[in-house]
């Protein structure tokens, strides 16, 4: 039997809207539950997602969903990498995936479409934190994106009763360093 997902269409990569919250929410509460790629042990209600989508826009960083067939089959975002102002040129990329459609390469079409995104604005660097190793993936796929391994941060995290590590990556980002930024 073939899966449902096999004959669906391409992925339409757009902005996220409010209408997207609750398939968003449904999506990163599993993450939630389940893995590790969050930090986070109880999942935020519709709401929380609400207040997190409008700070990301906020900031003029992208927020974008992957549709597939009429269903949001995936999202990516952009945060500020830290509060303080002398990071205001770093950014941190976020990526999830619904359980459906893992293994097509959404992820990877999320986070090229993100990056061109980012490159656009006045973003110099993007930070990839990634937890466990990158056991699920991530570590290749950033690293196939043109990130590099910067170091890794030991037992940062107690989650599903175990230490885990949180591996950080970059990716310059236009100009990056060879010129001062605008602001």
């Amino acid at each position: 039997m073939t899966p449902a997902h096999a004959h669906s269409t391409a992925p339409l990569m757009r902005d996220a809207t409010d209408d997207d919250i609750p398939a968003i929410q449904a999506i990163y509460a599993h993450h939630v539950l389940t893995g590790v790629a969050s930090f986070e042990e109880t999942p935020p209600s519709v709401d929380d997602m609400r207040a997190r989508h409008a700070s990301v826009v906020g900031h003029g960083l992208p927020y974008m969903v992957a549709e597939i067939d009429g269903k949001v089959a995936g999202y990516c975002y952009a945060t500020p990498y830290r509060p303080r102002a002398a990071y205001r040129n770093s950014i941190e990329d976020s990526i999830y995936i619904d359980d459906t459609y893992r293994g097509r390469g959404l992820g990877r079409l999320l986070l090229q479409t993100l990056i061109e995104q980012c490159e656009r604005g006045p973003w110099r660097l993007m930070i990839a934190v990634i937890a466990d190793g990158g056991s699920g993936g991530s570590l290749s796929l950033h690293r196939s994106l043109g990130f590099e391994l910067v170091g890794t941060l030991k037992s940062v995290g107690f989650k599903h009763g175990r230490w885990l590590d949180t591996t950080l990556m970059q990716r310059v980002l236009g100009d990056g360093n060879t010129t001062p930024p605008d602001q």
